[in-house]
């Protein structure tokens, strides 16, 4: 079948929807509707299916089966596909299959299955070898339990580790995110190429590359161009009655009531249902919902399940933890069978029996998500603060408790929820939904697996598939260690391994026409460069030992390609040489080229950690020499960029890992710098950003960039952290805004004033105790009930302890609000701070210090110049006395 390119797709008008034909959702009231008495039978596997999606997988215990799930765009169904060729699970072994046999406790397991000859190749010996692998029937045979698994049975074990599901996809070379088709209950790969034109562009653009080069590069870009399916999907938040305002229910015990669910889906639905109770007024805001009220909250929580079930995907934001769990644990309670349930539990995370549930909040938890696909755009993990930063809109401010909210009013701060986690997944033309497809594809990780997983993981399931297609043998952890031995640099920095990057003193104080020049992916770049793997690094081969890392012992092998400087490097280059300057293309649609910059920025994610991982110990291919090797010839590289900028004439005032901070460079310097680092290291720079000015301190990583419109970069500086009070946070940014202004050096002796006079001013209120003790108060979830921390105490836990002496209720989930006080225990939540002379003011002073000295200290300003003796006595009114 004719499959369509993402162009194709983007450029498309989206259909309008049928549920709705309306633009905006008539508010509409209805009494309670009745579900339908669904029970969730074992389900049976599709026979046949059209061309469809692969968006998961997982393992059924009941069948012993792996479960594709597969989504039909057309229907917009999930329809499930079970196994039936027999895999089974297994790990391998190097003892010859005869002597297994005679191994009675492996025989005699009451998962063991059988025994099967296996060829893999080596990575580490270089050489092909004779396996046996050892199937079970189960899973958990093979090392899910933690007495008497196979895997601890025989004496060396290799793969033991990888997860059912995980190694049915690489054993059967599954691409997820792809196109696959059931015929007679056999499930078929739909092919799919590059349009003509396209591979005729990549091809010119790879032209000289070697031909094993040019098939990664096809491969990647067959994955990525291939279309996104428009997701069919449902947003839901749920709102429970419960009797503690600062305290989030338990979803385990479930003992308050759901009071309101909203539901949002992208078929137009807009629903509101609720739970009518006594003394509750209706309220008199308006809701851009239909609302649906119920007099028995069991009969709710059905029609949710039911409206669930009608949709392939779910998100929540926190429905891992809370939403999910809830509404099971609830229903149970209530007496509703777990068959009339549509939601399964795991450990940690929430799954639906026929569909996909996709965390939002675990999806955008993720720092490299934050930091390279959303620029850093948000600073805290909340609905509130992401919806604000990427949306422009927040929650409903609640006023009061949830159980005392009038219906509407309760109806609307419920459907906000949704509303922003649905707009989440819609925003730049559902830029979320389709970067989670094409990370899915990259990793070739299941999409439920890859929002809930950090980033190691899917470079880890990325480098497995690449081991299986090739026929390797995954090394084990011992195995790697012993052969390519340890770390041989100093850390710097302590309970580091190995020394890390270079970071190039700065040079403090005011720099006007500052160029920014970075490494266009560094790291991945000298992976590909300098043919770096983990089975290339320190080979067996005696003649490679001279082709030595700059400032280690270690050496690289002459003689093969490795693995990852073939998979890192092709996918470096998509992105710096076809993605990335294809997102610029002004030739290109304006959502294409949005498109474009999420995927080149969601590369971005995956190289700049797929260096790292090597030395992080719990990465399946933990090898820390490879990444000391990589941070070695970063060190070089920008200490003999250094040079070279300084031998152009080019003042270098700071740098660290990846890039150069240049003062008042020409173009024509830049572009001879530029020049000499592709022809001499084998990388590619490019200006990064261009400041108006930049503020450097004497501290390392803690810096202001001022762009020429004003906006402003702040690295590394106490004032813009999350934990700092409101008071001292408001102060920071008012003296951001202040340095924003300035324009010439000029206008920098106003500014000074304007902060001395900003510091004096915060300065004096703390010490007059004029501030409220909330915009004092430091905000902390405990995480467990107080009487559980047993080890240490932190702060909040101590102000937690204060608060049940006092009578208040405290358990796991409250959010503790506390100040520092000057009696014992040094802290005191704010809710009982009856006279701000218990505030400690010296603790306060600190803060402001720290918060406005690595600012001041650039500026040439001196704390001490300002306050005298670290005293106000100068400027305070004489009446102020010293407490």
């Amino acid at each position: 079948m004719p499959v369509k390119t993402l162009t194709d797709f983007l450029v498309e008008k989206s259909k309008p929807e049928k549920r709705l034909e309306k633009a905006k959702v008539e508010e509409q009231v209805k009494e309670e509707k009745k579900p339908s008495e669904v029970v969730f039978d074992e389900e049976e596997g599709v026979k046949e299916l059209a061309p469809s999606y692969l968006v998961s997988a997982t393992y059924d215990g009941r069948k012993r089966a792996v479960c594709l799930k597969l989504y039909n765009e057309k229907d917009r169904k999930i329809y499930l596909w079970y196994d039936n060729t027999g895999y089974k699970p297994y790990c391998l072994s190097d003892l010859p299959l005869e002597e297994l046999k005679k191994m009675i406790a492996l025989v005699n397991h009451p998962g063991f299955y059988g025994l099967e000859e296996v060829k893999k190749y080596d990575p580490l010996q270089y050489r092909w070898r004779t396996m046996t692998k050892v199937l079970a029937k189960d899973p958990l045979s093979i090392g899910g339990r933690p007495t008497s698994a196979i895997r601890d049975i025989l004496p060396k074990a290799w793969e033991a580790d990888i997860r059912f599901h995980e190694n049915y996809i690489l054993d059967n070379n599954l691409q997820v995110g792809m196109l696959y088709k059931v015929e007679g209950g056999r499930l078929i790969p739909v092919s799919h190429e590059l349009s003509k034109e396209v591979l005729d562009k990549v091809m010119k653009v790879f032209e000289d590359e070697p031909e094993e080069y040019k098939r990664y590069i096809i491969r990647w870009l067959t994955l990525l161009e291939l279309r996104v399916p428009e997701i069919c999907r449902l947003a839901l938040d749920i709102e429970v009655a419960g009797e503690v305002a600062t305290r989030v229910p338990s979803p385990k015990e479930a003992k308050d009531p759901v009071v309101a669910v909203s539901l949002i889906g992208s078929d137009g639905l807009r629903k509101v249902l609720l739970l009518r109770r006594e003394n509750v007024e209706e309220g008199s805001c308006e809701v851009d919902a239909e609302l649906e009220y119920y007099d028995d909250e069991k009969t709710l929580l059905l029609r949710v399940f039911e409206i669930i079930e009608e949709y392939p995907f779910l998100l929540t934001f926190n429905g891992d933890d809370f939403d999910l769990p809830y509404l099971y644990h609830r229903a149970r309670r209530l007496g509703i069978g777990a068959g009339q349930i549509p939601i399964e539990l795991g450990r940690d995370a929430a799954f639906l029996r026929r569909g996909v549930h996709i965390d939002l909040y675990r999806f955008f938890f993720n720092r490299s998500i934050q930091v390279y696909a959303f620029g850093q755009r948000y600073r805290e993990n909340t609905l509130n603060e992401i919806g604000k930063a990427l949306l422009g809109i927040g929650k409903v401010e609640l006023e009061g408790q949830i159980k005392d909210l009038p219906y509407r009013e309760l109806a609307r701060y419920c459907l906000r929820d949704s509303e922003i986690v649905y707009r989440l997944s819609t925003m730049n033309n559902d830029l979320v939904m389709k970067l989670i497809m094409v990370l899915a594809r990259i990793t070739y990780t299941p999409i439920e697996d890859l929002t809930r997983q950090g980033i190691s993981n899917w470079i880890r399931n990325m480098m497995l598939y690449e081991h299986r297609v090739r026929g390797w043998l995954i090394p084990r952890r011992e195995d790697l260690i012993a052969a390519k031995g340890s770390t041989t640099t100093k850390a710097i920095i302590e309970g580091k391994k190995y020394r890390g990057a270079e970071v190039i003193t700065p040079k403090p104080g005011i720099h006007f026409n500052v160029a920014v020049l970075d490494f266009q992916s560094m790291y991945p770049s000298i992976v590909r460069s300098y043919n770096i793997s983990y089975e290339t690094l320190n080979c067996i081969h005696e003649e490679c030992r001279s082709n030595k890392v700059p400032g280690t012992p270690h050496w690289i092998c002459t003689k093969q390609k490795g693995l990852t400087s073939l998979l890192i490097g092709s996918l470096r280059d998509v992105r710096v040489r076809w993605y990335k300057p294809k997102s610029k293309d002004r030739n290109l649609p304006p959502d294409v080229r949005e498109w474009y910059s999420v995927v080149q920025s969601s590369l971005k994610v995956i190289l700049n950690a797929s260096y790292g991982v090597f030395g992080a110990e719990s990465f399946a291919l933990y090898c820390p020499p490879v990444a000391e090797a990589i941070t070695s010839i970063g060190r070089y590289a920008i200490n003999k960029t250094v040079e070279k900028a300084q031998s152009l004439g080019v003042e270098v005032i700071y740098g660290d890992t990846d890039s150069l901070f240049l003062k008042s460079p020409t173009e024509e310097q830049i572009e001879e710098l530029m020049k000499w680092v592709e022809k001499e290291l084998g990388m590619e720079m490019d200006i990064d950003k261009v400041y108006r000015y930049a503020v450097l301190s004497s501290r390392k990583k803690n810096y202001i960039g001022v762009y020429p419109d004003g906006r402003i970069d702040v690295k590394g500086l106490t004032g813009k952290k999350r934990h700092i009070p409101d008071f001292i946070k408001e102060a920071f940014m008012e003296m951001m805004k202040i340095l924003g202004s300035v324009k010439t050096i000029e206008d920098f002796e106003d500014a000074k004033k304007r902060i001395i006079e900003l510091y004096k001013e915060r300065y004096s209120k703390i010490k007059h105790g004029e501030v409220p003790p909330e915009k004092l108060a430091f905000r902390v979830m405990l995480s467990k009930p107080p009487e559980r921390y047993v080890k240490t105490t932190p702060q909040h836990v101590k102000a937690a302890l204060l608060l049940k002496q006092k009578g208040f209720d405290v358990k796991a989930g409250d959010i503790i609000s506390f100040v520092k006080v000057v009696t014992s225990p040094g802290v005191k939540p704010t809710q009982l701070v009856r006279d701000t002379r218990e505030i400690d003011a010296d603790k306060y002073i600190e803060y402001l210090e720290s918060t406005f000295e690595q600012v001041l200290d650039a500026l040439d300003i001196s704390l001490t110049t300002i306050v005298g003796s670290r005293s106000l006595w100068s400027f305070v009114p004489s009446k102020t006395k010293r407490r």
